[in-house]
């Protein structure tokens, strides 16, 4: 028998219900790149600087398989609204073993690479040293990182986000514990955040794979890995790794054009976009909402519970973008002196902070119809589209890194900033542009 999908009457509710702890949880992510940019910050900018290329390729190499998640939730969530939930946390044990399988491998090319991977981004000597030497120590914490987002997937597919935001709150409390130890009590600079940030990773992991085993007992799935499923689950996941690349190509040329600019720019740069990821994952807990009750209801075959849902957290999400835009345009004055003591920093950090803020309202807007269309299984049109994207923006890019510097750190990293919501707005409009159709409301389970 078939579980209910959320109803139009109790939609808001549902979608409260799952965006509250997965708001929290999400927030809670990026305060692991906050605490160690605010620690790291106060070492010097070389060290700031070299954390930010170090972030950028570490995000890079973890989060081009955010598909664990995303994919596993749609699967998952097919399931469960057809009424198979012994199918559902099955398809998540193969979510996890392909996490693991790629965590390992993707680990050993990142520490053994650490050096050429930094020395990509055209940074100074100083700051390549520091970023290399976190890259290499923090590459330990991958297979752990992979995990989270395999079993995260899993159990926002079974309509549960409470879990993850536990294990986010344990696990960020550990990382700030560990990294003012490690870097203040013990001197063991940048290399200190980065052995934090692994050890409190690595828990976080053994935590979540631990509740997932227990639920999956419970319902007698089975726990072996399963070659054959294991590998359908990869190539299920392609169009959205597609998707991921594009998105982190994005990040990554415009950390790229950050770094030619020079050491302060990429500092404030580095700060800035720690900021902008902080305030998508807290505006990405309504797109996870999108992810869980899209493909519930579509695998029960309820289409207008899509479309109800859909245009509440549209709406919720342009309004909460704009809320959290003008509260960061206010702080843009304070919140620079929370990372660093460079005056010059600060100033260039400040100014792109408030572009930073003004660019939320879109952001809301693209994250939640990013949600809807993964709920969907979209992939593969989501991938078209953020290549697309991409390639729109390309220029723009292109365009800041030719101009080279202008001599004023803060005119540079606000062009620069100023380029990077033009992408957001390209993002937007294609993303709206499909979301009219009714092409990707397939039901039933897959």
């Amino acid at each position: 028998m078939s579980l209910p999908a959320p109803r139009p009457v109790s939609h808001r509710r549902e979608i409260l219900r799952l965006a509250v702890p997965a708001f929290l949880a999400l927030i809670a992510e990026p305060l692991f790149l906050l605490a160690d940019s605010a620690i790291v910050g106060h070492l010097g900018t070389a060290e700031l600087a070299g954390l930010g290329v170090a972030s950028a390729a570490l995000i890079t190499a973890a989060g081009v398989f955010v598909f664990l998640a995303y994919g596993t939730t749609s699967v998952v969530a097919r399931h469960l609204g057809a009424g198979d939930e012994r199918s559902a946390v099955s398809a998540g044990i193969d979510g996890l073993w392909l996490a693991l399988g790629l965590g390992a491998v993707t680990a050993v090319v990142v520490a053994l690479a650490a050096e050429p991977i930094s020395a990509v981004f055209g940074a100074s000597p100083a700051a390549l040293e520091q970023a290399t030497t976190y890259l290499r120590i923090s590459a330990l914490g991958i297979p752990a990182m992979l995990a989270v987002l395999a079993v995260t997937g899993v159990l926002r597919g079974l309509q549960d986000t409470t879990t993850p935001l536990v294990a986010s709150v344990a696990g960020f409390g550990t990382n700030i514990v560990l990294n003012l130890v490690f870097v203040y009590g013990l001197h063991w600079g940048i290399a200190g955040s980065a052995w934090g940030t692994v050890i409190a990773q690595t828990g976080m992991g053994a935590a979540l794979v631990a509740v997932l085993l227990v639920r999956a007992r419970a319902r007698q799935a089975r726990l072996r890995p399963h070659p054959a499923r294991v590998l359908a689950a990869a190539r299920t996941g392609i169009p959205l790794l597609v998707r991921t690349l594009a998105l982190r190509a994005t990040l990554l040329v415009t950390t790229w054009v950050a770094a030619s600019l020079g050491d302060v720019p990429l500092a404030a740069h580095q700060v800035a976009l720690t900021v902008w990821s902080f305030l998508a994952f807290a505006l990405d807990a309504l797109a996870i909402a999108a992810q869980a009750i899209t493909g519930r209801a579509l695998g029960a075959g309820d289409r207008e519970a899509v479309r109800v849902a859909m245009g509440t957290m549209v709406r919720w999400g342009v309004w909460g973008g704009l809320v959290l835009g003008l509260v960061l345009v206010a702080l843009h004055g304070i919140v620079p002196a929370l990372f660093t003591t460079d005056p010059a920093v600060r100033e260039a950090l400040g100014a792109a902070l408030v572009v930073v803020g003004l660019g939320q309202a879109v952001a809301g807007y693209v994250f939640v119809l990013d949600g809807v269309l993964i709920g969907a299984g979209d992939g593969a049109w989501l991938a078209k589209g953020m290549l697309v994207t991409f390639l729109a923006y390309l220029p723009l890019a292109l365009a800041v890194r030719a101009a080279g510097s202008s001599g004023s750190a803060t005119h540079d990293v606000v062009v620069l900033w100023l380029a990077f919501t033009g992408f957001m707005v390209i993002r937007g409009v294609i993303l709206g542009w499909r979301a009219r159709h009714d092409d990707w409301m397939v039901v039933g389970a897959r």
